[in-house]
């Protein structure tokens, strides 16, 4: 993990978060006044490839290798706002890796000026050969640098049901309640 950027680790949804900060610069904000949604997913981009290179991964390898990790499906909840000036800290896990073709993150963007969460999300990956597009096997080298780490794989195990980004969790006590 990188630095915590001034957030209580307590308000991140998983532990041992890879952690990327910005400052929102006036470029980001759309008509409404706000950071455009694409912007968001631009910052969950840049904290993957911020992740990547931390974990001994980068472009040059993947170049090398012919492969790279594309997305196959992808899911936010945009919760907030932010605004310029702001800074917002965008937190990155490796939640899944199948050992063959696919590995999933989860996403959290936070504001340390008041701790409010502003997306919480989801990407399913798969690994293509890059020359053609086409899947292809994990090969050793992305298996395991994007492996689950313990704490994580522990606190997604104890989670009642899959990921929904920014559902209430008092209503997933419920509803796993009421599925008993």
């Amino acid at each position: 993990m990188n630095s915590d950027f001034g957030v209580d680790p307590a308000l991140f949804d998983l532990p041992a978060p890879h952690l990327w900060a910005v400052e929102v610069p006036a470029e980001a904000i759309d008509n409404y006044g706000h950071v455009n949604n694409t912007v968001y997913i631009t910052w969950l981009d840049q904290c993957a490839w911020d992740h990547s290179r931390a974990v001994g991964l980068t472009k040059e390898d993947c170049d090398g290798l012919d492969r790279g990790m594309a997305v196959l499906r992808s899911q936010f909840n945009y919760l907030r706002p932010a605004f310029e000036g702001d800074t917002v800290v965008t937190a990155t896990w490796i939640i899944e890796n199948d050992g063959r073709l696919r590995c999933a993150r989860r996403f959290q963007i936070l504001r340390p000026s008041d701790g409010a969460t502003l997306l919480r999300g989801r990407i399913d990956f798969f690994c293509l050969e890059i020359s053609t597009g086409r899947p292809t096997r994990l090969p050793p080298l992305f298996m395991e640098r994007y492996g689950v780490i313990p704490e994580v794989a522990e606190a997604m195990a104890r989670e009642p049901l899959a990921f929904m980004p920014g559902l209430d969790q008092k209503l997933v006590k419920r509803l796993d309640a009421d599925l008993r």
